[in-house]
């Protein structure tokens, strides 16, 4: 569980402080672009609304509420659970990253009623229309993780060996 609780707590500190210092302190707000290593990495202001690349976006309160609600909801069953069956350290770091990365998320929806996107990568002739953030990829890599490092434990009563017939 310290593992969880760790992972958690530096995915959501890296993402609110990628997001002030590029949102706020470059000013990316007002600039709305910033070309750090075109086309690699562009910082491009986005505010999501919605979930990923902007699904049900809508400025209705019922919409943001809900999605706050829906985090705080999975992020907390995927505690819960994590608590209870104290899995493998991949899997409790896939749940870190989770729970760190929505609860970044969360913070930017009840602060300015969307979530601050500003990454934008397009490589090799690939133009990238969309933005995320680094919670964005914690979540993506938890989410992985979990589906990775879960569901295929070994059954935990030992098999009897089979006996050989003649």
């Amino acid at each position: 569980m310290r593992t969880a609780t760790l992972t958690a707590l530096v995915t959501f500190a890296l993402d609110q402080t990628s997001k002030v210092a590029v949102v706020q302190g470059l000013n990316l707000i007002e600039r709305g672009v910033i070309e750090v290593v075109p086309p690699y990495l562009v910082f491009r202001m986005a505010w999501n609304r919605g979930i990923n690349f902007g699904l049900l976006a809508n400025d209705a309160d019922l919409v943001r509420w809900g999605l706050i609600l829906i985090s705080l909801a999975i992020s907390a069953w995927v505690w819960v659970w994590v608590r209870r069956e104290n899995p493998g350290r991949w899997t409790q770091i896939s749940a870190g990253l989770l729970v760190g990365g929505a609860l970044g998320n969360v913070i930017d929806r009840i602060l300015y009623g969307a979530v601050a996107d500003f990454l934008n990568m397009s490589c090799c002739g690939f133009e990238n229309p969309y933005a995320f953030n680094v919670a964005d990829i914690a979540i993506f890599a938890g989410a992985a993780g979990l589906v990775l490092f879960t569901g295929g434990g070994k059954d935990k009563t030992p098999r009897k060996p089979r006996r050989k017939t003649p």
